[in-house]
C-alpha cells in the first residue's frame, strides 16, 4: 500500500466516526509515522509504505477513531512560539490561552526581575512561554498532580529553564511559599453539570480535575483569588482565565478580596477570556 492509499483508508475510518478533521488528522499522523513533513507526503504520495509504518499508522488511526486528541497521539502541542510535551495528565494548551501570555508581556514590558507564580501549572505552557520571552523573570509553579509536574519538568528541561523555575506539589489552600509580583492561573472553571456537554475528545480524554469548577464553576476560582490576596505583593497583578459567562461573578470575588479590576480581555471568538486585576 502506498502513502496516499493509506491516508485515504484512514480518512474513511475517521469519517465513519464523525471526526470532522479526518483529512488533516490523517496527514498529521502519517507525517508522524514517517517523520516527514506534509510537503514530503504530497511529493511522494505513490511511495510504498513499509509494513512497520503501515501498522503504526493504523494503530494511530484506530486510536484517533476513539476520539483521542491528536496532541496526545503526537505527545506534543505547539503553544505561543514553543513546543510542549503533553499527555493525558495535562490539559492540551489552547490558542485562546495565549491571551494570558500576551497580557503578561504587555503589562511587564518595562519590568525587570519579577517573580511569577502559576497556580495549576499543568504542562507549564503559560509560565514557561513568559519566561522564555523575559530572560530576567523567575517562576514558581504549583499543581496537585505529581504526574502533571513530571510533564512540566520535561518542558522546563527542553526549554532550558531549569535555573529559573521552582515546582511544588500542593493545592492552593496549603501553599504559603513566597510573595509574588504577578500571579497567573487557568483554573478549572466549567460547571460540574456542563462537563457532559463538552466535546467527546475533551471530556473522555483530558483530565477532569483540570476542567471541573464545581457546581457553579467558581469553586476553584474562588480559592485561587482568596489565596492570591495573601501571596501577591501590593500593586501586583493577578491574571486569570475565566469562562465566557463568568465575568460579573469573578469581578465580585476579586473586589471582595482587595483587587481592582484593570481590564477584561476577549479571545479569538470574542468571548471574555482573561481578567486582569491589581492588588490594592
Amino acid at each position: 500500500m502506498n502513502i496516499q492509499e493509506a491516508i485515504n483508508n484512514g480518512q474513511i475510518k475517521l469519517k465513519a466516526k464523525n471526526i470532522k478533521t479526518a483529512e488533516l488528522d490523517c496527514q498529521i499522523l502519517m507525517s508522524k509515522v514517517l517523520n516527514k513533513d506534509k510537503k514530503h507526503l504530497i511529493l511522494n504520495f505513490h511511495d510504498k509504505l513499509l509494513k512497520k509504518h503501515l501498522d503504526y499508522f493504523n494503530i494511530l488511526i484506530n486510536e484517533r477513531a476513539t476520539g483521542k486528541p491528536i496532541a496526545y497521539l503526537l505527545k506534543k502541542k505547539d503553544f505561543w512560539k514553543y513546543e510542549f510535551v503533553v499527555n493525558k495528565e495535562v490539559l492540551i494548551p489552547r490558542p485562546d490561552t495565549e491571551v494570558l501570555v500576551e497580557q503578561v508581556l504587555e503589562l511587564t514590558k518595562n519590568k525587570d526581575r519579577l517573580h511569577l507564580l502559576d497556580i495549576g501549572i499543568g504542562s507549564g505552557c503559560i509560565l514557561l512561554s513568559i519566561l522564555k520571552e523575559k530572560k530576567n523573570f523567575y517562576g514558581t509553579g504549583i499543581d496537585i498532580s505529581n504526574k502533571s509536574l513530571n510533564i512540566c519538568k520535561i518542558n522546563i528541561y527542553n526549554l532550558g529553564l531549569i535555573d529559573r523555575v521552582k515546582l511544588f506539589k500542593s493545592d492552593i489552600d496549603n501553599f504559603n511559599y513566597g510573595k509574588y509580583d504577578l500571579i497567573i492561573s487557568n483554573p478549572p472553571y466549567i460547571k460540574k453539570y456542563d462537563l457532559k456537554c463538552l466535546e467527546k475528545d475533551v471530556i473522555d480524554f483530558e483530565p477532569k480535575k483540570a476542567l471541573d469548577g464545581g457546581i457553579n464553576g467558581l469553586s476553584e476560582i474562588n480559592k485561587v483569588i482568596n489565596k492570591s490576596s495573601y501571596l501577591i505583593k501590593k500593586s501586583g497583578f493577578l491574571i486569570l482565565e475565566i469562562g465566557f459567562n463568568q465575568r460579573n461573578e469573578v469581578k465580585k470575588i476579586l473586589n471582595n478580596n482587595g483587587f481592582y479590576i484593570k481590564k477584561i480581555i476577549r479571545d479569538l471568538a470574542n468571548n471574555d477570556r482573561c481578567i486582569i486585576s491589581v492588588k490594592i
